[in-house]
Order: structure tokens, then sequence, then C-alpha cells
């Protein structure tokens, strides 16, 4: 029923075209559209994924990939949408013989669009190992005036071998690393590694699925040129020829996002922990016996060749099969030793070596290792193989940064991420305050009361601070002890902070005993061994208000703010001081 359902289709071009904008980063502007495809409405070939999914188990596929880009392609046109077009096609489709010879261009003349105005976005869904018949089919494009794109990078079987093969203009970053990135500090690592390898090799990110503000200020900030997903125009029949208001608005908005933290590692992870077993083979192996090897375990895609635990190099299997797919290359080289295709200089490293030191050697190393990973050797014996994603996956989840980074009581951000922060605000140009919060009388307190429970009021006073800030707006630092920093954006700054010391007020007696809280304080010794009388905890805040151009440094302002502490710090009691003072001006 559905093999005939897919023929009427085709016969009486029953499909049509949705858009979805892709809008730029930095203006707002709407800049291409994705046109993507559905089916009949009241059939269960509506959806594109049954409908390609029953074009494939049919036979059908280059026949409804040809319909669906001349619907789109032809709707675009009658629409008369403005920029460029992003037209799907499967790796299958453009590799096809009778797809290579220009239908696509012939519709494209027909309804007169430019085809530099046309992206072909390959959309992978199955393994590409014909690489070479790949670039070629590109170049055939490329010649026709079109431009590249891939498709969810990250996902899929092979998006970075396909990038480096290919080069694409435009690369499109799966929605899973977008979702959540403003929350997530691996997704932003994954994210801020892509965009640098995009502008190392001259391709445009898109970021895909963005759903929310915040999503979409963090991926600006990291520099992602393009951006598509719901919160910048759904798929429409008729879609918008300009972003949402509030959008373009945010995107114009001076600031930054406030990135996600990582926590602290107490423990740098080695690569042992990417170790993979794989079986070696010796030099003496033929090339045939590995082509066997490669043709029984279809998920094996590196070799490694060993004599005597001393590793030799390595065997790719896209390299082999690439040999072996030319005119007479196995009956010339099949019986030969297998050293024949090895890289004979792999990336060896030993199980000891940190994640940290293998990723400095693999991005100072050729760009292939990345896909044909690395041996780990111990004591210079093969142990095993790792792989380059490993490697990627490992390094975006662990804490790349020393303990300063991230207070080990708090988890809040130490004194290098509030230093970036504010270096990106003062870059940004915009208006921001700085306020240090200081607890007073806590080293008797500790004295009186001990370090457990002097933790416990700092953890309180994080705690405090987090709940009171926009966490998307509002930066909240740990300096270290009981000093904190926040960075604030929001314009209300000052109710908040009001909030912060009324809740610090009613939670702090918590931590003293019935006798001191009755009589409001406790005796202590001083510094020099008297007895003092201390009331009870309070918090002092000294704000410093930063305009454009009035500081130029984060030293600057961490001078400022702790000069501002220190008048907040004569006012008994809960107080907030805002210096007005200009910097330079006495």
């Amino acid at each position: 029923m559905l093999r005939a359902h897919l023929y009427d289709i085709l016969a009486r071009k029953q499909l049509s075209a949705l858009f979805q904008p892709i809008v730029h980063m930095q203006t707002g502007e709407i800049i291409a559209y994705e046109g993507l495809i559905r089916g009949p409405s009241d059939s269960p070939l509506h959806s594109p994924i049954n409908l390609f999914a029953a074009a494939r188990a049919n036979g059908l596929t280059v026949q409804v990939e040809h319909l669906c880009r001349k619907v789109v392609l032809e709707r675009f046109a009658e629409l008369k949408l403005p920029g460029q077009l992003f037209l799907n096609v499967s790796p299958d489709s453009l590799l096809q013989r009778d797809a290579r010879h220009g239908e696509t261009l012939e519709v494209i003349h027909q309804i007169g669009i430019n085809p530099d105005r046309v992206i072909i976005e390959l959309t992978e869904n199955q393994p590409t190992y014909d690489y070479k018949l790949m670039r070629e089919a590109v170049l055939h494009y490329r010649q026709m005036g079109f431009r590249i794109a891939i498709d969810d990078l990250g996902e899929g079987f092979s998006s970075l071998r396909l990038w480096s093969e290919l080069r694409p203009e435009f690369v499109k970053i799966d929605m899973h690393f977008i979702q959540g990135i403003n929350h997530d500090p691996v997704k932003l690592q994954f994210v801020r590694s892509i965009q640098e390898i995009a502008e190392k090799s001259n391709t445009r990110v898109i970021a895909e699925g963005i759903e929310t503000q915040a999503e979409l200020l963090v991926l600006r900030d990291v520099g992602v040129a393009l951006g598509q997903g719901y919160h910048l125009g759904r798929p429409h029949p008729l879609p918008a020829r300009a972003a949402p208001a509030e959008v373009v608005k945010s995107l114009a908005r001076n600031g930054v996002a406030v990135y996600p933290q990582r926590l602290s590692d107490k423990h740098a992870a080695t690569i042992h922990k990417l170790l993979h077993p794989v079986q070696a083979v010796s030099s003496g192996t033929s090339n045939n016996d590995v082509y066997e090897i490669f043709q029984r375990q279809p998920k094996l895609q590196i070799l490694p060749v060993v004599d005597d635990g001393q590793p030799q190099g390595l065997i790719s299997r896209f390299d082999m099969i690439e040999h072996f797919a030319r005119p007479y290359e196995r009956e010339l080289y099949g019986k030969k030793s297998c050293t024949q295709f090895m890289d004979r200089n792999p990336l060896i490293a030993d199980r000891n070596t940190s994640l940290q030191q293998l990723s400095y050697r693999m991005a100072e190393a050729d760009a292939h290792h990345l896909f044909n990973g690395f041996i780990i050797t111990e004591q210079g014996r093969y142990l095993g193989m790792g792989t380059g994603h490993d490697l990627m996956r490992e390094i975006t989840q662990m804490q790349i940064h020393a303990a300063r980074y991230a207070n080990p009581l708090t988890q809040l951000p130490g004194n290098v991420p509030i230093n970036e922060h504010i270096d990106r605000l003062l870059e940004s140009g915009a208006r921001f305050w700085v306020c240090y919060f200081d607890l007073d009388h806590f080293k008797p307190f500790n004295d009186v009361y001990g370090y457990r429970r002097g933790d416990d009021v700092i953890q309180l006073t994080g705690d405090i601070l987090s709940g009171c800030v926009d966490p998307d707006r509002d930066f909240v630092g740990h300096i270290g002890g009981d000093d904190f920093m926040v960075l604030f954006q929001s314009e209300d700054w000052e109710q908040r902070c009001q909030r912060v010391l009324a809740e610090f007020s009613r939670n702090v007696p918590d931590f003293y005993s019935t006798e001191d809280r009755e009589r409001g304080g406790y005796l202590s010794e001083d510094r020099q061994g008297k007895k003092v009388f201390y009331s009870l905890m309070s918090l002092s805040i000294g704000a410093i208000r930063v305009e454009p151009h009035l500081y130029h440094s984060h030293h600057q302002i961490a001078m400022a703010a702790a000069e501002s502490k220190k008048q907040a710090k004569k006012i008994h009691g809960n107080s907030l001081f805002l210096d007005r003072r200009q910097p330079g001006k006495g």
C-alpha cells in the first residue's frame, strides 16, 4: 500500500514545502531559509522521516529527492524569499550517476534563481566511506556555482571526517549540543572547539535548535555566525521576512551572556580511561588478511600494527578500502605486507599522559590524527587504542582549569573566571555594576564555633547570592574565604542586593547558640588577645558602577571594588555602599 501511495505522490507531485529562517547572530537579519518537505497532510507519509524511509525501502530515494528539490526550489522562487536557500541532499543521492548531470541546475535555470544563492546541505543518514567519490561529486556541484553545508555535526557516523574531506562553506551543529548550552559547560566547550576549528578552516557555523534567548546569547558571544531554531522562527509555508522583534532587540543589546562554569576536578584524568583493547596485527600480515579483518568487523575503523609489543603504525579502514577499490591494486599489493598502506608516524602516548597533554599534542599534529586516533602504551609496549572522538568528549567534560577556577567549597567560579567575565563585559561596552560582598566578624565566629560551622555560613552566602540574581545576566563569583563578587547586568541590581541582605539577616542567627542569639553576640579574643564582644555576623557590600570606557582592565575594577567594600565595612550592620566617584578623580 505504501509503495502504491508513494508512486501516487510522485505522479501527482503531492509534496509541499516549508521554510525555516536562518538568522545572522550579530545583526538579527534573516540571511537564508532551509527548505523542508512534507507529504500529504492526511497521509502516513506526511512526516519526512516516514516519507524517506518508505522511499529507501522501495528503491525510490533518488526520485523522491528529485521531486523534493524541485518542489522546494519552485516554491522558494514563487514566494520571492530573500537571501539564500539551504537545499537538503543525501550523500546517496549526490553520488547517484544520474543525479550528477545537472537536474538541479536545470530547475534553477528554469525558475530563474542564481546557483550562488543555493547551498547544498548534505544530510547524512548512513555511513559514507567513498570519500573520493564524494569529493568528486561536491567538486561537480561547486563548479556549477553551488556551495556546500554539512548537517548535524556531532551526530551521525562520520561528520568530522566529512568536514575534513569536503571543506564545506557551512557546518550545522546538531541541536543536542545547542539546547541548554547556557547551563552545560560540556556543550559550551564542544561548541567553542567547533567554532575554533571553523575559524581556522574558513567555515561558517550554524547552530540548530535554538529555543531560548539565553541559548541565543551564549552562542552569539562564542562567535557562532548563524542560528536556526524555534526561538528564531518555526518552519512555515509562508515564513516571516524578518526575525521576531525581541530576537533582534536582544542581539543588538550590549552586555554578555553568562557562561556555565565547570565544577573543579581534583584529580586530572589520564588517557588510560580512553583505552580500547584492539587486537593488533604484525607487519608480516598481508594486505588481503587486513582487508578480511575489516570486512569481518564493520565497526573497526583503525588497525594497529605491532611487532614484539612495539607499535609500528596504523592502518585506516578508509585508506585500505580506497586502495582496494582502485583497478589492479588488490592484485598488485594483496599479498604484500600491510605496512604498504600503514601510517608510519602514528600518535603514540603513554597511559599516564594527561588528557590535556594529549589534547595539546593532537592540536599541534596533522588533522588525520583526530580521525585515526592514537596508540596507548605502557613503558613503550602496546596496550590498546584511543579515539579522537573520545578525547574530545573527555576534554569537554573534565575540569580544564585548576582549583582557582572554581571554589571547592561553594563550587562558584573563582578569580580567573571572574576576571575573564569582567574582561568580556568591558569589551562589550556594556554598563554593569560590580558588587564586592564581605562577611563582617567572620574570623572570630570561626574561632568560637569552628571551621565546619564557618564553611556552612560561606555556603549559605553563596546560595543566597545565586538565588537573588538573574542567572542569564548576572555572574556570581567566589574570590575566596568569605569574599564574594557579583557582576550585575540587571538594572534592578540594588533591589537584588537588598534582598541578599534581608535573606542573610534572616538566616544567619540559626548558626549561633540560643544564648548568643538572645544577647545579639558573643565574646571572643581579638588579635591582641583581649576579650571583645562581637555582634552577630552581618554582610557588607561595596558597589561600583562601570560605564563604558571608564575602566580598562579587571585590575582597575578589582581595586575600585575593594575600596568601596572598605567604605561599606565602616557602616555598622548589614550595609550597601555605592562608590559614585569615577576612576582617576579622587
